[in-house]
């Protein structure tokens, strides 16, 4: 089972969901309250499991074959610096959850599906 861990930063509270194995494999913003941070865990805990993917790397957003999935949605995209990431919004198009850089869109594909399966039913702890 995953894990949200919420940490305390010099502007406020953030989280990142931990996998069972104790990696990162989702970050949210910085929250100025204890209380927005829980509202945007309880956000990605609703929203991840059933979000679809929107994969903005194998069929680039401005060719005719994109198709743009409605909130919430995975998006998978590439970063300027070359790196894969994905973000999660939520059902109002908000940004709730980022990932860290991977190398390839399978391991960032991997990534989603971890967030996806742990997400749900992780336990809230102060790290």
């Amino acid at each position: 089972m995953g894990k949200y861990k919420i940490r305390e930063t010099k502007s406020g509270f953030k989280f990142d969901l931990l996998a069972t194995n104790g990696q990162v494999i989702a970050s949210s913003q910085v929250y100025k309250a204890l209380n927005s941070c829980k509202k945007g865990i309880n956000s990605v805990s609703r929203v991840a499991p059933a979000a679809g993917i929107e994969d903005q790397v194998t069929v680039p957003v401005d060719s005719a074959e994109y198709k743009k999935l409605p909130h919430p949605k995975f998006e998978l995209y590439m970063d300027k610096s070359g790196e894969y990431r994905f973000r999660l919004k939520a059902r109002n198009g908000q940004i709730v959850a980022v990932s860290e850089g991977y190398s390839t869109v399978k391991n960032c594909a991997k990534g989603i599906e971890s967030v996806k399966k742990n997400a749900g039913d992780a336990e809230i702890v102060r790290g």
